[in-house]
């Protein structure tokens, strides 16, 4: 399912949190999204999902956030919940829930008011913790868990919500290097099967080697957004994250492998106002 994202705009206040951002991210393909902190990653995904900071104000526009060409605004809460999954960087975790029972939160969408669940919501949720090797913590009390055991039941809880479109925000925050290659091979398996990703990400070498296309996002605007290897280089990044960057090849896998150094203050070159390798994100052959 593709997702076309048109003029989205986001203000709180006087501030513009999301400013005029255009992208898609092609059917079953993993997107990046990158940007120093408050560049407005966070915020662009909640406005995806549905979930609007308090206090904001959209700028509307016919057409605005359209998966496979449907207008998500125009759907039901439920019926856009069906579709769409978010997993935020910081969601409660002090509930007294079992994991099995937090896990199951994800198929409330396709439940009827009193049902308790079915034999295959059990089933949906037994492969969801599975796919993120927590089944032998299932009985575990949420307030039990580590910060990464934790971030672990909030990707199985949207995995259960069976979604076309799957929305992460820092999905490798408070895991070990094990546990952050696992839940990414996990969301390219899931794109290889059909779900379109979007995923934010801080860490630049993560982005290089499980994205298929990147955005990167700097005041709230798109400053490059196309394959990885046209916006992971010098001279879109290093005025961006105020850093000087090595770009090498994997031996392996052929893809970018990236080393940073601060730069020097008087060197920096000013953030452009528009630097896009491709505005729009297609697939690569």
């Amino acid at each position: 399912m593709t997702l076309h994202i048109a003029h989205a705009r986001v203000r709180v206040g006087e501030r513009l949190l999301v400013d005029g951002v255009d992208c898609t991210v092609p059917a079953g393909q993993v997107g990046g999204l990158l940007g120093p902190n408050g560049s407005g990653k966070s915020t662009l995904l909640r406005l995806v999902a549905g979930v609007v900071p308090a206090g904001s104000q959209r700028h509307e526009a016919p057409g605005q956030l359209r998966l496979h060409g449907t207008d998500l605004d125009a759907l039901a809460r439920r019926d856009r919940a069906r579709r769409v999954a978010l997993v935020e960087q910081e969601q409660p975790s002090d509930v007294e829930l079992t994991v099995r029972e937090a896990v199951h939160l994800g198929r409330t969408p396709h439940q009827g008011r009193w049902s308790s669940g079915t034999p295959r919501d059990t089933d949906v949720v037994e492969r969801a913790l599975a796919a993120v090797d927590l089944t032998g913590m299932a009985d575990r009390l949420l307030p039990t868990l580590s910060g990464g055991e934790r971030q672990r039941v909030h990707l199985a809880r949207a995995l259960a919500q069976e979604p076309e479109l799957l929305l992460l925000d820092e999905p490798t925050n408070h895991l070990d290097v094990h546990a952050q290659l696992t839940a990414l091979q996990l969301v390219r398996q899931l794109a290889d099967h059909g779900v379109t990703a979007l995923v934010a990400l801080h860490d630049l070498n993560l982005a290089a080697a499980y994205c298929d296309h990147l955005v990167l996002l700097a005041g709230g605007r798109v400053v490059a957004a196309g394959p990885v290897a046209e916006v992971l280089v010098p001279e879109v990044l290093d005025p961006v994250y105020r850093v000087r960057t090595t770009v090498l090849t994997h031996p392996v896998t052929g893809r970018p492998v990236l080393t940073f150094e601060p730069a020097d203050a008087g060197t920096t070159r000013e953030v452009p106002g528009h630097v896009t390798a491709h505005r729009v994100l297609q697939t690569t052959a």
